[in-house]
C-alpha cells in the first residue's frame, strides 16, 4: 500500500501575528479584567494555614517532650506540608456550600446585548481511532444547528496523526463528514507533514495560519463531546465580556463501562461539582485552563499565550508540556480575565478505562506540572495564577512525601520497645529517644483526623445530594446513592495507596529521565495479562510485603493494615479495575449516577453516528497503536 498524501481541505489563509511571549519580561499594560475576590480567597487560604498552624502546633508539643532534633523538625515540616493541602480542600468545598447558600454566582456578568461571532471548533487529534472522533463531531455540529442560535461556527480536525493507515480512514471520515453536515457549517481538515511541538505546535499553527478569520475558538480534546447549548453558551459569554481571554467550563466523565472508569465517573459527577463550584468562587477572573472544553479569544491568544521553549538540561530546548496552565497565567498577566463556569451543563470528555492506563497518562500530566516549578518566577504573573502552577505541581510531589511519612509510621513501630529508629538503648545512653512512643490511641487519632479530612469534601457533596430528593433521583434513589457511595469510597481508599506509589516513581522518572513518548490515549477498556501486571506493580507489593512482615512480628502499627492490603493486593486491585461492569449487577455495585442511567442525549447521538461512520469506513480493525 502506498503513502496516501497529506490531505488538506481548509478555507483560505487568514494569518495573525502571533509573537513567542518572553517570560521574563512583563508585557505591556492593558486594562484589569474581573472583580475582586478577596473575601472569598480569604475563607479559603485563612482556614487552611490556621487548621495546619493548630496541627503543627499540637505536635511540636508532642514532638519536643524530649528536646527537637532535625530528623523530628523534618518530620513536623513534612506533615504541614501534606496537611495544608488537605485543609485546603475542604476550605474551598466549604466556600462551594457558603456561596450556594448566599446565592454568589461567580460567573454572573451583566445583562448585555449579544453580538453574533465567528467561532472555530478546532480539534487537535494524533492517532486516534476516525470514526469516534468525527462521530463526535457530527453530533456536535447537528447539536448546535439544531438551537439556530446567533453565532457562526467552522469545525477544524488538526491532524498530527502518524500512522498512514489511520490517516487515511481520518481522510474517509472527513469526506463523509463535509457531505452529511448541517447546512451553514463549514468543516475543514488538515494532516501537518510534521507534528513540531505535538499539540502545542498544532493549535499554534492554526492561530497563526486562519486565526484572525475567528473571533473565538472552543478547544476540543479528541474524546470531547459538548452540546450545542454548552458552545451556545460559552460563545455568548465571550461575547458578551469584551475583557474575557478564556471561559473554561467543568467537563463529565461519561462512556465508562469498568470498575475503575465508573469510579472515576461517579467521583466526578458526585464530589466533583462542589470543588469546582468553589474553585469558580474564590477564583473569578484568575481561573485556570484544562487544555480542551474551553472557549478562548484568538487574537488575546496568540497576542499573549504563545509559548517559547524552555532551555533544558545540556542547553536542549525543552516543549513546555502542561502548556494549558501556562497559557492561562499568560492570558492574565496580559490583563484577560480567565474564567470557570462550573454550571454549564452539556460539557464531556471520557476517562481511561484501567488503573494501568489512567498511570500511564498521569505519568505524561506529572512530568508537565513538575516543570512549573521552573516557571513560577515568569515576569507579572498575577499570584492567584502562581498558585495554580504551584498546585498542580504540589499535587504530584504530595505523592513522595505521603511515602515518607508512610516509612515513618512504620519506622515508629506500635510502641517505645517496637521503635525502629529509637536512638537511646543500655548501650548508647548518649541519644534521647526519637521520636516519643506513639501509642494506639495517639495513632489513632492522628489517622482519624487524617482520614476525616481526605474525606470530607466526598461526605459534604453526598450530604447534598442525599438531602436533596430531587438530586437523589438522578442517581437512582437515596438508597442506591449512598450504597454506591459507600463502595466508591472503599475503592477509592484501596486504590490510593497504589496511586501513591505509581506517582512517586513518576516523580522520580520525571526529575531523573528526558521525556515520555508521545502516545494516544488508550480510552478502551483492556484486559492486562498477569506478567503486564506484576511487571508494573512489583514496587507495590515489594512495600506491602516490607509492612506485612512488620505487622506479623509485631513491629508496625496496625494502623496501617488497610495500606499494607492495598499494597499486597496491587495486583489483583489492577485486574479489577478493567473488568465490565455488568447491567445485571445490583444498582450499588454499578456506582449508578445520571450518566449511566440514562445518557444524555448528545451522548446517544454521538454513539449513533459512531456506529454509522464505523459502518460506512468497513473498519474491520485499525492498526495497533
Amino acid at each position: 500500500m502506498t503513502n496516501p498524501p497529506l490531505h488538506h481541505a481548509m478555507p483560505p489563509r487568514s494569518p495573525l501575528d502571533a509573537p513567542e511571549q518572553i517570560l521574563d519580561q512583563r508585557p505591556a499594560p492593558r486594562a484589569q479584567a474581573g472583580t475582586s475576590g478577596r473575601g472569598w480567597r480569604i475563607a479559603t487560604f485563612a482556614p487552611a494555614v490556621i487548621g495546619t498552624a493548630l496541627l503543627m502546633y499540637g505536635l511540636y508539643g508532642w514532638l519536643a517532650q524530649s528536646g527537637m532534633s532535625g530528623m523530628e523538625w523534618a518530620l513536623l515540616s513534612m506533615i504541614g506540608a501534606t496537611f495544608v493541602w488537605v485543609t485546603l480542600s475542604v476550605s474551598t468545598v466549604g466556600v462551594a456550600i457558603a456561596g450556594l447558600l448566599a446565592r454568589d454566582r461567580a460567573d454572573a456578568q451583566q445583562n448585555m446585548d449579544i453580538e453574533d461571532i465567528d467561532v472555530a471548533l478546532l480539534v487537535p487529534i494524533y492517532n486516534e481511532v476516525p470514526h469516534n472522533v468525527f462521530g463526535n463531531a457530527a453530533a456536535m455540529l447537528h447539536d448546535l444547528a439544531a438551537r439556530e442560535g446567533p453565532h457562526r461556527y467552522s469545525l477544524f480536525v488538526l491532524s498530527d496523526t502518524r500512522d498512514e493507515a489511520i490517516a487515511a480512514l481520518e481522510w474517509q471520515a472527513y469526506l463523509d463528514l463535509s457531505a452529511h453536515a448541517p447546512e451553514g457549517f463549514d468543516v475543514f481538515y488538515r494532516r501537518r507533514a510534521a507534528n513540531t511541538d505535538k499539540k502545542l505546535g498544532n493549535i499554534a499553527d492554526w492561530t497563526r495560519g486562519w486565526g484572525a478569520a475567528y473571533e473565538g475558538m472552543v478547544v476540543l480534546d479528541a474524546d470531547s463531546l459538548m452540546t450545542g447549548r454548552a458552545i451556545e453558551r460559552m460563545t455568548s459569554e465571550l461575547s458578551r465580556d469584551p475583557q474575557a481571554g478564556l471561559i473554561q467550563t467543568f467537563p463529565m466523565l461519561i462512556g465508562a463501562h469498568t470498575v475503575f472508569a465508573r469510579l472515576q465517573q461517579f467521583s466526578n459527577i458526585a464530589y466533583g461539582w462542589l470543588l469546582a463550584e468553589g474553585l469558580a468562587t474564590w477564583a473569578r477572573s484568575e481561573g485556570n485552563y484544562w487544555g480542551h472544553n474551553a472557549i478562548i479569544r484568538t487574537r488575546a491568544f496568540a497576542s499573549a499565550a504563545m509559548l517559547p521553549h524552555l532551555r533544558g538540561r545540556g542547553g536542549r530546548k525543552d516543549l513546555i508540556l502542561s502548556h494549558d496552565f501556562v497559557e492561562a497565567g499568560l492570558l492574565r498577566r496580559a490583563g484577560w480575565g480567565v474564567r470557570f463556569l462550573p454550571r454549564v451543563t452539556g460539557s464531556f470528555e471520557e476517562t481511561p478505562a484501567t488503573l494501568i492506563d489512567y498511570v500511564i497518562r498521569d505519568r505524561r500530566w506529572c512530568r508537565g506540572n513538575l516543570q512549573h516549578l521552573s516557571l513560577l518566577g515568569t515576569k507579572g504573573l498575577h499570584p492567584v495564577s502562581r498558585f495554580h502552577l504551584f498546585h498542580g505541581a504540589v499535587s504530584y510531589l504530595l505523592s513522595p512525601a505521603w511515602f515518607f511519612l508512610l516509612v515513618i509510621w512504620a519506622l515508629l513501630g506500635k510502641d517505645s520497645e517496637t521503635n525502629v529508629i529509637r536512638y537511646f538503648n543500655e548501650t548508647n545512653p548518649l541519644f534521647p529517644d526519637w521520636p516519643p512512643a506513639m501509642s494506639h490511641i495517639d495513632s489513632a487519632v492522628f489517622l482519624v483526623i487524617m482520614y476525616a479530612m481526605l474525606l470530607t469534601p466526598k461526605i459534604a457533596g453526598a450530604a447534598i445530594i442525599a438531602a436533596t430528593p430531587r438530586a437523589a433521583r438522578v442517581f437512582g434513589g437515596a438508597g442506591p446513592f449512598l450504597g454506591s457511595f459507600l463502595v466508591e469510597v472503599a475503592l477509592s481508599v484501596a486504590y490510593a495507596p497504589i496511586m501513591m506509589i505509581q506517582q512517586s516513581k513518576a516523580v522520580l522518572r520525571a526529575l531523573t529521565t528526558r521525556s515520555d513518548a508521545w502516545a494516544p490515549q488508550q480510552r478502551d477498556a483492556t484486559r492486562h495479562s498477569l506478567r503486564t501486571l506484576v511487571a508494573f506493580h512489583w514496587v507495590e507489593m515489594l512495600v506491602g510485603a516490607l509492612l506485612l512482615s512488620g505487622l506479623v512480628s509485631g513491629l508496625v502499627s496496625v494502623w496501617l493494615l488497610p495500606i499494607m492490603a492495598s499494597l499486597v493486593l496491587a495486583v489483583p486491585l489492577s485486574a479489577l479495575s478493567g473488568v465490565a461492569i455488568s447491567k445485571n449487577a445490583p444498582a450499588t455495585l454499578r456506582l449508578d449516577n445520571p450518566n449511566t442511567l440514562r445518557n444524555p442525549a448528545i451522548v446517544r447521538r454521538a454513539m449513533a453516528e459512531r456506529a454509522r461512520l464505523e459502518a460506512a469506513l468497513n473498519v474491520s480493525k485499525l492498526p495497533a497503536e
